[in-house]
């Protein structure tokens, strides 16, 4: 998904505190963020709205924990294709991008071509979503697999507020 945001410097101030108080709690009412970023209700709504349009703020969610859901397990899998044709990279990122398990996937340099994170219940759902799944991909010529241990730090986006624009 392409995205239409505007370049960071000409977010102000406002705009980043809006993002930031939005990142951190996606469910704020209007009034509320309003008075949070202090601006009257009329224009903070004015500002989101022009925020959501130009993919500042590309969608509300929900954040589910994975161990909640029975699914203690995040897999790092670096993925090498076995050629780097248009089509079959376009391929390969569609199938990829319907496997469920899958909640990240990048196409990177370096020695591999994709590095996928997942989420499975264990070792056992892992050799299946192997099997079934990553090794049917279109293309697909090796994998290898990290086990993350344990989450270090785990956010959604960045908080504007505290990164600087380059």
């Amino acid at each position: 998904m392409a995205i239409k945001a505007r370049r960071s410097e000409e977010l102000d101030q406002i705009d980043r505190r809006i993002l930031s108080a939005l990142n951190e709690d996606g469910r704020l009412t209007i009034n509320a963020l309003a008075e949070k970023v202090g601006l009257s209700p009329s224009p903070c709504w004015t500002r989101v709205k022009r925020l959501e349009e130009n993919g500042a703020i590309e969608k509300y969610v929900a954040v589910l924990n994975h161990r909640a859901l029975g699914l203690d397990n995040v897999v790092f899998i670096e993925i090498t294709l076995d050629k780097h044709d248009d089509k079959l990279l376009d391929r390969f990122g569609e199938a990829l991008a319907r496997i469920p398990e899958v909640v990240e996937a990048y196409l990177v340099t370096g020695d591999y071509d994709y590095l996928v994170k997942a989420v499975v219940s264990g070792t056992e759902h892992y050799e299946r979503f192997l099997r079934e799944k990553i090794y049917r991909l279109p293309g697909m010529r090796q994998s290898r697999t990290t086990f993350g241990l344990r989450a270090l730090k785990r956010a959604i986006s960045v908080d504007p507020l505290q990164i600087a624009p380059v």
